[in-house]
């Protein structure tokens, strides 16, 4: 009898001591469980791992590049061509600057700068440092410039590059740095102001050309049913690549409102001037400008 006891009595402190082990081991699980989970972003109106975000979004611009400027024409029916024309006459770079445009795909904003320095400022020395992390949007910039007398010049560079991380590009040593319709795209709009903030000069100006909110209710249903119908469709028909366009309409709407990015501007070092940006085509997109002071 008393074997019996003492047999059973250690077989229920072998079951106590399992649970224990056994609720321990859920628990150290759960713990690496939840010291291991994904911070996430949005890519689009989708959410994903952020360490995902990059690969997702090079994958969208790899799709587009050939097409990517014939689909601006069509999306914005050529209105984007009076946004950077604007946008630099609203820079009015002087004479000498050397340009870091980010994300600088295809050449858009470079060769508006270039042209400017030549036909304005009478100006053979200004450059031009492109940067784009895709390497097929920098090569049909490439092919753009190929024939140019700035290419020839050696007025031009092309690197492939994260705006997040500039480590290629010592601190103080641009005039002005440029990002066009790019840094929606990026995980970290607030690493990219900061790096900008680095690279530039004492003086030198931060300017960011980017889709933004429409605030009259009207013009935004209108806004809203032009990119989430027709540019799709466009992308489709014109690129061969619904997916992507629908992509890029999303992430417009997940873009800071302008306010919000103008104080994103300031906390990474900027001084602004009044509110910081201006609304073009009823907000449909806005510049914003900052100095390192």
């Amino acid at each position: 009898m008393t074997s019996l006891l003492a047999r059973r009595a250690r077989a229920l402190t072998q079951r106590r001591c399992r649970l224990h082990v056994s609720a321990r081991v859920r628990h150290e699980a759960e713990d690496r469980s939840s010291t291991q989970t994904t911070t996430t972003t949005h890519f689009g109106f989708k959410t994903v791992p952020r360490e995902m975000k990059e690969s997702l979004v090079r994958g969208v611009f790899s799709s587009v590049a050939s097409k990517y400027d014939v689909m601006n024409d069509a999306m914005s029916m050529g209105i984007h061509r009076l946004w950077k024309d604007h946008f630099l006459r609203k820079m009015a770079p002087p004479p000498g600057a050397r340009l870091l445009d980010v994300a600088g795909g295809t050449g858009d904003i470079a060769q508006r700068f270039l042209q400017y320095q030549d036909t304005v400022n009478h100006d053979s020395r200004s450059s031009v440092h492109l940067v784009d992390i895709n390497p097929e949007m920098l090569q049909e910039g490439e092919r753009r410039f190929a024939a140019s007398e700035w290419a020839l010049d050696d007025r031009l560079s092309f690197t492939v590059g994260n705006a997040e991380n500039l480590d290629f590009i010592d601190s103080n040593s641009f005039d002005v740095y440029t990002i066009s319709f790019g840094i929606r795209n990026c995980t970290n709009p607030d690493r990219v102001v900061s790096e900008a903030f680095r690279v530039l000069k004492p003086g030198g100006r931060f300017m960011c050309l980017e889709f933004s909110r429409v605030e009259n209710p009207l013009l935004a249903a209108l806004y809203d049913a032009h990119s989430f119908h027709v540019i799709p469709a466009l992308g489709g028909l014109i690129a061969n690549d619904r997916s992507s366009y629908e992509y890029l309409v999303e992430s417009i709407r997940r873009f800071p409102a302008q306010d919000d990015f103008a104080q994103i501007i300031r906390d990474a070092g900027f001084t602004t001037i009044g509110k910081g940006y201006e609304n073009l085509t009823f907000g449909t997109v806005a510049i914003h400008s900052g100095y390192k002071f």
